[in-house]
């Protein structure tokens, strides 16, 4: 009897965390990711231009984030930026949620906390993109440059707000404090 109650509590627990995993990386209603995606053409280094806040980015300059893919199809990520004169870098393994040519993927950071990065508007030479999370909480404006110009910038924040994300509660983020990472 035992075993059966103990067999149903993880079967429980396991159900409970892959609906967690579905919520932290599903795609916001009314976003779409972008579809053609090629993986290769968006690797390298991108630098955070604007952002929303959150406490794992709170008080953080110079960001970027540097995307190697692998031959297992997985995406290598470091995000890294400065915060009171300390550079910090977080590791990351990303994975499609389908189809590679759909800029939707999981993100983990922590083992078994992936989040979703989710790609909805990207330049067609992949200079900038726009980056949700798994609700419109999360938001980035990413791009090949430390610095865009001011009318792209505005189109980009048009976006995201048609979209319906808070564009008022955007960050700039400030870059030159510290030497290339």
């Amino acid at each position: 009897m035992r075993i059966r109650h103990l067999a149903a509590a993880l079967a429980a627990v396991a159900a409970l965390s892959a609906c967690a995993r579905a919520v932290m990386t599903r795609v916001p209603r009314g976003i779409t990711p972008v579809e053609g995606f090629q993986a290769d053409r968006y690797m390298g280094r991108w630098y955070e231009i604007a952002r929303l806040d959150h406490r794992f980015e709170r008080g953080m300059t110079d960001v970027t984030a540097e995307y190697r893919l692998e031959q297992d199809g997985t995406v290598q990520v470091v995000n890294s930026g400065l915060r009171k004169g300390q550079r910090r870098s977080a590791r990351a393994t990303a994975r499609f949620r389908g189809d590679p040519s759909v800029a939707s993927l999981a993100v983990t950071f922590f083992p078994g906390f992936p989040g979703g990065y989710h790609v909805f508007a990207l330049d067609q030479d992949y200079r900038w993109a726009l980056v949700s999370g798994p609700d419109r909480g999360y938001l980035w404006i990413l791009a090949r440059d430390p610095e865009i110009e001011p009318g792209l910038y505005r189109e980009l924040v048009g976006i995201a707000r048609d979209r319906g994300f808070p564009v008022d509660r955007l960050i700039r983020v400030r870059h030159g404090d510290a030497p290339d990472p």
